[in-house]
């Protein structure tokens, strides 16, 4: 059996028989792994079962640091070459259509008929993965800028919004405010963007919410993008604005709140600058 690294071309072949799978996983339709794994043996250097299964946890440790979804039953792996997350990259870039699905339990419907969506902790140094792996995945998503990604992902930003405008009016809703969830607004859609915010809300008590959405696939840990625009506005409106993140969106959708000052929570760093004449 070989022992020696993996090609190109063994990469973009176990890579692509990954996605096949995680497409019937995210669909909801049977497969079955170890046929998967034999029907990839005679296509690799003979290769070993067993370090098939492992490569497909290293994929899948790729696809967590890339931001994008994984078959929960291959739990990621780390330590893996950077050669295979340009192969996952690769078969990305080849089908874009990929990227701009959004889940269907996730967009409801009907904006009157939402599943509540989970509101857990934000992440914070007590709960973060061991220091070498969390570097693994923080420096895929800086070379791949998912964050960007995400944010240009105006199908995915979307969905999340209306997610999100759905969950407030319920959630108004069921603290008897009927009042309150009628006046909701979705104010990215309704006025466009440059508000500062995504949703005008309120809670029960009446005083404002003004809700910045941030979707994505990925884990809660997944860069996001912010404005200069909407940091201007958490600081002017401290007390009315918040950032909901909404992460694992193609799955089950799970969020959590930062509310200002947003340094407080996140490390934010200038990634672009205004070059003007002298």
């Amino acid at each position: 059996m070989s022992n020696g690294p993996w090609t190109d071309q063994e990469n973009d072949l176990i890579v692509a028989d990954y996605f096949a799978m995680l497409d019937d996983d995210v669909s909801g339709r049977p497969y079955n792994k170890a046929e998967h794994r034999r029907g990839l043996l005679p296509l690799l250097n003979e290769r070993s079962e067993g370090s098939v299964e492992f490569k497909h946890q290293n994929i899948s440790a790729a696809l967590k640091g890339l931001g994008e979804d994984w078959i929960p039953g291959y739990k990621p792996a780390f330590n893996f070459q950077m050669t295979l997350v340009d192969a996952v990259a690769r078969w990305l870039a080849l089908n874009p259509a990929w990227l701009g699905r959004h889940s269907g339990t996730g967009a409801p419907t009907g904006l009157a008929e939402a599943r509540p969506i989970w509101i857990g902790p934000p992440p914070t140094l007590s709960n973060q993965p061991p220091p070498q792996e969390l570097e693994q995945m923080l420096h895929i998503a800086r070379k791949f800028d998912v964050a960007a990604r995400d944010e240009r992902n105006r199908a995915l930003g979307r969905a999340g919004e209306e997610r999100v405008l759905a969950h407030e009016r319920a959630s108004l809703k069921s603290a008897g405010r009927d009042d309150l969830a009628r006046k909701v607004r979705w104010v990215s859609e309704e006025d466009g963007d440059g508000a500062g915010y995504d949703i005008a809300s309120f809670a029960p008590d009446g005083r404002p919410r003004l809700i910045e959405v941030k979707t994505t696939n990925g884990w809660e840990r997944t860069p996001f993008h912010i404005s200069r625009n909407e940091l201007a506005v958490a600081e002017e409106r401290r007390s009315e604005w918040s950032l909901f993140r909404l992460w694992n969106f193609a799955r089950e959708p799970k969020a959590f709140e930062l509310h200002p000052p947003l340094d407080a929570h996140v490390l934010l760093t200038a990634t672009s600058f205004q070059a003007s004449f002298h």
